[in-house]
């Protein structure tokens, strides 16, 4: 493991934690909100390729409109009107995307600095206290991220908390992959495989799930079988008009108890391929469509589509509809779920 400076936030210093694996792999994470900062996979022309989208400094993170690599939390997407009834009792949140409450609000889990809890040769974990109301939520929230890059070539993102009153927690990490490197342009190329054959359609632009479980056959949405990002992303279809692209809640078919394989993405230029998979009911796959201009690390410009999200949650809004799995933990007992990225090369 590898300590260094990464620039201040406020007069602190933030620090970045870098680990590598037998194979050569590297990961590297910042105690300023719990950020994936890269992930370098061996490529087969002998170069390491930093597959994941970020800042070469501190504060990119700061102003961050992306969400690049960041822990969200208490709860990722969206709640419609920021707001949710919880035990009789209506909680108002910040609203910070045409009405909606996404990510959270404007004060993000990944906007503060995260206490290092234990360090391992190739593990972190990060410990956050999230106070009753904080960003609207009820209860005394203690959470920790811990962060293991494995000798199988896994990244691993394990949370774990508790709450001292019923509350929301929904929490995913929200790191963009572009699998030919970084600063390497679009994604369009990739070929994706997602284990979804329902999908949630959005009401209109403000991406609030209809409460639909509509099936991905016979529709653009359809990632069953391997295909290009790019193959119908333009297609005329309403949802991919409404949302400028991919950007919605796929349902995990899953097949049995504990950790499920939910999708797999593989770089056409390096062949590098990206196993995910979640312990959670679903997954938000987004083509970074409102990405404009970001000035990136190592002097990459990150634009429209250049790189993909895969995020594990519950169904958006989950929190006001009666027929899906909400995310309520329940005070005294233990918030617990495992995100896993396998990197796959020659």
């Amino acid at each position: 493991m590898n300590r260094t400076a990464f620039g201040t936030v406020e007069g602190r210093e933030a620090q970045l934690y870098s680990f590598a694996n037998a194979g050569g792999m590297e990961m590297t994470v910042c105690d300023y909100g719990a950020h994936l900062v890269s992930v370098k996979v061996p490529a087969k022309d002998g170069s390491k390729k930093d597959v994941v989208l970020g800042y070469g400094n501190v504060s990119g993170y700061v102003t961050d409109p992306c969400h690049l690599g960041a822990t969200i939390g208490r709860n990722g997407n969206r709640i419609a009107n920021a707001a949710f009834e919880l035990n009789g009792v209506r909680y108002q949140l910040a609203a910070n995307e045409n009405g909606n409450s996404l990510h959270s609000g404007p004060d993000g889990y990944e906007y503060r600095f995260w206490e290092v809890k234990e360090v391992k040769d190739q593990a972190i974990t990060l410990h956050l206290d999230s106070p009753d109301k904080d960003q609207g939520f009820p209860g005394n929230f203690s959470v920790d991220v811990t962060y293991t890059l494995t000798d199988d070539n896994e990244v691993s993102i394990h949370y774990c908390g508790t709450c001292d009153a019923d509350t929301v927690a929904n929490m995913t990490n929200h790191s963009y992959f572009n699998l030919n490197g970084h600063d390497s342009g679009d994604v369009l190329e990739h070929t994706v495989c997602l284990k979804a054959s329902h999908f949630s359609p959005v009401i209109d632009s403000r991406s609030i799930p209809t409460g639909e479980h509509a099936p991905v056959s016979g529709t653009p949405m359809d990632f069953t079988e391997e295909k290009t990002i790019g193959r119908e992303i333009g297609a005329d279809f309403e949802q991919l008009k409404l949302t400028g692209g991919y950007d919605h809640n796929f349902i995990l078919d899953r097949t049995g108890e504990g950790p499920q394989l939910f999708a797999a993405v593989k770089g056409d230029q390096t062949g590098i391929v990206m196993e995910a998979y979640t312990d959670l009911p679903a997954f938000q796959f987004y083509t970074g469509n409102f990405v404009d201009h970001v000035k990136g690390k190592d002097g990459a410009v990150y634009e429209k589509r250049s790189g993909f999200c895969l995020e594990s949650q519950y169904i958006p809004n989950a929190v006001n509809e009666e027929k899906e799995e909400k995310p309520i933990l329940k005070a005294g007992e233990t918030y617990d779920t495992t995100t896993t990225y396998k990197f796959i090369y020659e």
